[in-house]
């Protein structure tokens, strides 16, 4: 077998929607975008979701709504990938890299609060794979310190906690769906707030200062109104080139019908493998996995042999990967590494192995097979 460690489950739905938008000869940015964002706002219970051509888009847009003075302070995790920080340099503020829970791998509530000072204006939380942090723990302490709080949600994308939609604890949320992701647009993202006014200027930031929807400018080419006035647009801030288009927006209402059923059988290969390496010796669930109750994008484990057994499960035919080094070891975030000993150490440990919707029982016996194998 050849067994892909992510892999996006896409189909005829799709293909549907993108002949409908050359059908329209609209691939632009236009009416499929402001749809996706209805569908997008109403899915996760956000009073405004737009949409972007990336989550790191939206990660970088989400603290430039605040407009923080430069050199001022993020609380950040190391375990991430590198555009939840880069976000933070873009915008000309300074990374406090946050240590990891031991148990679930988020950020260290602990550590967030010994590494805060009176210059941090923000924190950038991620739910790392998919496995909420606490946030009734989180937000009332940074509303207290008058912290903005950004919620990365690219691994996860439909799972509530405590009864409400992750991305919506926050001040803002983004999300991916870029393609290994739950759900994908080929490349895409989303940022949503339920307070309006901290995204009133996204779509001004997301298409290069021009707060106006395109295609609703072309179709009064041709309207009666001769005062429709379809040629004037102001520039008042300094945009950038982050919109989505009518071809992702497309891809993203076909998948979004389909994400409660990818989502379900996720779930199910997570149980699949949970049962199966249960009583495997030197392996253990990378996070306390619960795939009824939460969305998962990865699937992972630890083990102390990591590089001989992903070698091992290569030559198998089985694809798997490292997510991630930790921010504080690469070479771009040194000059702001700091105390993050823990992740440091155990991230030599874990290894992502394949999970997407159409991965079939037999290949997740086929994977969990090797696994026993290898520590026989």
């Amino acid at each position: 077998m050849n067994i892909r460690l992510f892999k996006p489950s896409v189909g005829k739905e799709e293909l549907k929607n993108i002949a409908d938008a050359f059908e329209r000869s609209w691939i632009g940015l236009g009416p499929n975008v402001n749809e996706f964002e209805k569908q997008w706002a109403e899915f996760v219970n956000a009073e405004i979701a737009i949409g972007l051509n990336s989550a790191t888009a939206a990660l970088h847009l989400a603290l430039r709504s605040f407009d923080f003075p430069k050199g001022k302070k993020v609380l950040v995790p190391s375990l991430t990938f590198a555009a939840t920080a880069t976000a933070i340099l873009y915008n000309q503020l300074i990374p406090v890299f946050v240590d990891s829970d031991p148990t679930t791998l988020g950020m260290d509530l602990d550590d967030m609060k010994r590494k805060y000072d009176e210059d941090c204006v923000a924190i950038m939380v991620v739910h790392y794979a998919g496995h909420p942090v606490a946030m009734d723990q989180l937000m009332p302490w940074a509303s207290e310190k008058g912290l903005k709080v950004i919620e990365d949600c690219a691994h996860t994308t439909g799972s509530d906690y405590k009864g409400k939609s992750l991305g919506t604890w926050g001040d803002i949320g983004c999300y991916s769906f870029e393609e290994k992701k739950l759900m994908t647009t080929g490349d895409g993202g989303m940022i949503v707030s339920n307070t309006p006014e901290h995204l009133q200027d996204i779509k001004a930031y997301r298409w290069v200062g021009i707060d106006k929807d395109n295609w609703k400018t072309a179709q009064s080419y041709v309207h009666a109104n001769k005062d429709a006035m379809h040629w004037f647009y102001e520039i008042n801030v300094l945009g950038y080139k982050y919109n989505m288009n009518d071809l992702a927006a497309s891809i993203g209402l076909a998948q979004l019908k389909k994400l409660p059923k990818m989502n379900a059988r996720r779930a199910e290969i997570i149980r699949m493998y949970l049962d199966g390496i249960e009583d495997i010796e030197g392996i253990k669930p990378l996070l306390p996995f619960e795939p009824e109750k939460y969305v998962y994008q990865m699937f992972g484990i630890r083990s102390d042999k990591r590089d001989d057994l992903m070698i091992y499960l290569k030559s198998k035919g089985i694809a798997t990967g490292c997510h991630y080094t930790p921010l504080t070891a690469q070479p771009l975030f040194k000059p702001y590494a700091k105390d993050c000993d823990y992740i440091e150490n155990e991230a030599n440990k874990f290894i992502t192995l394949p999970l997407h919707a159409d991965l079939t029982n037999e290949e997740v016996n086929y994977v969990i097979k090797y696994l026993k194998e290898f520590n026989a």
